[in-house]
Order: C-alpha cells, then sequence, then structure tokens
C-alpha cells in the first residue's frame, strides 16, 4: 500500500479496460456469493431464480459501472464523491458507515475463508485445524499483501495470475455439476416450481445486494483508470459475468443436491472439488484485501495522521479478532440492511452527479441539505417498502425514488445559481 493512493493526491492511471475487467470479476468471484445464490432454491422454481440472477446482476453491476465511470472521470475516491455530492460536513456520516461496512465484509471473508479451510483439511486430512489456527492463516496472509502497492496486485497478480486460475476452477465446477444436473433429467428440474417464499423483486433484492455492497468502493479503483469509457466497461463486464456465475453456480449446487445441504461440503464432494474450492478461497483474499484498502482510503480522509499502510494494518487486526469470534450465519439480513443505507446513498449520488458531471469539480463545503434529506428520506422508505410491501422489493424502488429526486435536487441547486 503506497502513498500514491491517498486520496487528496492525483491517482496514477495506469488501469485499462484488462484490469478493470480482471479486478471486477476476481471480486464479483466468491464463496459467499454462492452461498446467497443457494438462499434463492428453494424459495422460487429454478428458472425463475435464473431470471432473477441475471436481471439483478446485469441491473446492479451496471450501478456499480456507472460509479466507476464517476470516479475516472473525476480522479476522486469514494469518500471524496460521497463529500461532493453531500458537503463536507454531512459527509462524515456516511464515510464512518462505509468503513464499519467494510470493517464487516472483511470480517465475513475471513470467516468463509476460515471455514472453507478448515472443510477442506477436514477431507483431506482428516483433522480439524480449528478456529484460531486457519483465520489467523488468512489474516497473515492479508496483512501482508496490505505491506505491498494496490497498483501491482491489480496487474500483475490479479490480471495475469489469479484471474485464468479462478475461471478454470469455476468452469471445472459448473462443468461437473452441470452433468449431475442433466442426468437427474434437465428438463423437470428446469422447471420446477419453489415453495413460494420469495418473489421476483425479493429476489432481485438479494441478488442486488452484492454488487451493492461494492458501491462505496469502486471508485477508489476506477481513479486510477486511464479513461472513463474504459473504466465504466471494464467495471460492468467483469463484475456481470462473476455476479452471474456464482449464484447460478449456487443455483445449480443447491438444485443438485437439494436444499439444507453444506454448500462446501457439496463443493468439496464434486470430482476436483478440493482444488477448485482451495483455489476460489485463495481469490477471496482479494476481496479481503479490497475491503481493507478501501476502509483505509476512506479512514484516512476522515482522518489523516496515520498513513494509508497503518490504518490497513489496524482494520486489518480488528477484522481478524472479530472473525476469531463470529460464526457465518444471518447473512441475509446482514446484506439487505447494507443495502438499506448504501442504494438511497448511491441513488442519490448518481442522480446528482450522474446527471450533471460538471458538479464533479464543486468544492466540497458544509452541508448540502437537499441530498442529505434524500438518503435519509431512501432509507426510511427502504424499510416502509420491507414492511409493508415486501412483495414489491426494497431496492429497485428506493433507488427510483432518490435518483429521481436527486436528479431533481441538482437542477433546483444549479438554477438557483444561475444569476436573475
Amino acid at each position: 500500500m503506497t502513498s500514491t493512493a491517498s486520496p487528496s493526491s492525483s491517482p496514477e492511471r495506469v488501469f485499462g479496460w484488462r484490469e478493470h475487467t480482471a479486478l471486477w470479476f476476481s471480486l464479483g468471484v466468491g464463496l459467499l456469493v454462492m452461498q446467497v445464490g443457494a438462499y434463492l432454491v428453494p424459495a422460487m422454481g429454478t428458472r425463475d431464480a435464473a431470471l432473477a440472477v441475471v436481471g439483478g446482476s446485469i441491473l446492479g453491476a451496471g450501478l456499480l459501472a456507472w460509479v466507476a465511470w464517476l470516479g475516472c472521470t473525476s480522479g476522486q475516491t469514494s469518500a471524496g464523491l460521497i463529500r461532493t455530492a453531500y458537503g463536507q460536513g454531512f459527509a462524515r456520516l456516511p464515510i464512518l458507515l462505509n468503513v464499519v461496512q467494510l470493517l464487516g465484509w472483511a470480517t465475513f471473508e475471513l470467516v468463509v475463508m476460515r471455514d472453507g479451510t478448515r472443510a477442506i483439511a477436514r477431507q483431506a486430512l482428516g483433522i480439524d485445524p480449528g478456529l484460531v489456527a486457519p483465520t489467523l492463516l488468512w489474516g497473515v496472509i492479508v496483512l501482508l499483501l496490505l505491506r505491498g502497492s494496490m497498483l501491482t496486485l491489480v496487474r500483475r497478480i490479479v490480471s495475469r495470475v489469479g484471474l485464468p486460475l479462478v475461471v478454470l476452477s469455476l468452469l471445472w465446477l459448473s462443468v461437473q455439476f452441470g452433468l449431475q444436473l442433466q442426468a437427474s433429467g434437465l428438463d423437470a428440474l428446469w422447471q420446477r416450481a419453489g415453495d413460494g417464499s420469495m418473489n421476483g423483486f425479493q429476489a432481485l433484492d438479494l441478488v442486488i445486494a452484492m454488487p451493492v455492497s461494492w458501491l462505496p468502493l469502486v471508485a477508489d479503483y476506477a481513479r486510477h483508470g486511464r479513461s472513463g469509457r474504459s473504466a465504466l466497461g471494464g467495471t460492468w463486464l467483469g463484475y456481470t459475468i462473476a455476479n452471474i456465475w456464482c449464484y447460478g453456480l449456487g443455483v445449480l449446487v443447491i438444485t443438485v443436491v437439494g436444499p439444507g445441504t453444506d454448500l462446501v461440503g457439496a463443493l468439496l464432494l464434486a470430482q476436483g472439488g478440493l482444488i477448485a474450492l482451495g483455489l476460489i478461497l485463495i481469490d477471496e483474499l482479494d476481496n479481503t484485501y479490497g475491503d481493507l484498502y478501501s476502509g483505509s482510503v476512506s479512514t484516512h480522509s476522515l482522518h489523516g495522521g496515520l498513513s494509508l499502510r497503518s490504518w490497513g494494518t489496524a482494520l486489518a487486526l480488528v477484522s481478524i479478532a472479530f472473525a476469531l469470534v463470529l460464526p457465518m450465519h444471518t447473512l441475509e439480513p446482514f446484506l439487505l440492511m447494507l443495502s438499506s443505507v448504501f442504494v438511497p446513498l448511491f441513488g442519490t449520488i448518481l442522480g446528482r452527479l450522474g446527471t450533471q458531471p460538471a458538479r464533479l469539480a464543486e468544492a466540497p463545503r458544509g452541508v448540502h441539505a437537499a441530498p442529505a434529506a434524500i438518503w435519509l428520506l431512501g432509507i426510511v422508505l427502504y424499510h416502509l417498502l420491507a414492511q409493508w410491501a415486501p412483495q414489491f422489493g426494497s431496492a429497485l424502488p428506493t433507488l427510483a425514488a432518490t435518483f429521481v429526486l436527486g436528479a431533481l435536487s441538482a437542477r433546483t441547486g444549479t438554477r438557483a445559481m444561475q444569476p436573475a
């Protein structure tokens, strides 16, 4: 982690579409995504779950790509975009909430790697290493990665080494479970209905929750892009493919082995699953790194007294401590809670800055009352919809409402600043 990543410095423009695509494909791949995909079955039918995965992934990744374009065009960090939209005085609250959610995601990633390592050790060696040893193993590796350069990690390791290995792993697992699905009767399983506990809008909420969780990070990386067009296209392409593939693989595995089956255990039992799962676990490292790196950028923007490297180390130690005591459960409520905060936050940002890019050059001063009020209203709307109209979902209506209100507030503010 180098000083060139400071939010106040001019970013080094080295990422082309290949780096953006590789980075966001890699960040989109993970056991967490597969496990969330598995939640869709048997709540809804196989065909409906697949449609929700494709539609939600394209839409969610599109939002991610739009924010990437804003970050690349302006050269601003995620914290910088929040300041521009909401004003310096108010921005500290959402930036702080972002740091908290990044800690939560880093902790979850460590827990996933810990539990996956235990499953592999039991399957391959017949021993259980417990909680502490695998948590500390992955934690130390993350700490070492945080000592290096983010740019080098993306360009030399993720793009050239990590991406091909992860693609091969996903291909192998997809073929293995696809053959099992075909042997079990493809048509019957494809037409199988769900139990009705989740409709299409609710499924879209769950699928969109994953790319939305990355919205507060994407600008920290996209600002190093050489052009806004490549940042938008590469981010959209990479994350869409990864999200569809991993959500779809989760649906595929649970459709084959049946609801209630442990996903990691099912992957291990597949032919060659041990190696494929091990490579996917290694790929989880860049997710954890991405959370902690972006968390250090945001924290540094709040308190610049410590370097990015020091903040990254401190956040990593906290996430390791949490991972030592946190069980893997309540994932769905955690994801939806995050969506309730960051869907309206970035719906408003896209409405204000995405429709009027000239505002990216504004000096963030004071409190921008209108967008702050829209964000808070969006959070309330999200939860009201979840409580009183769950059949329509929460993410899409909230996103649409805050986007429209954000765009209107930007135009009103522009007219107010024009001379009479």
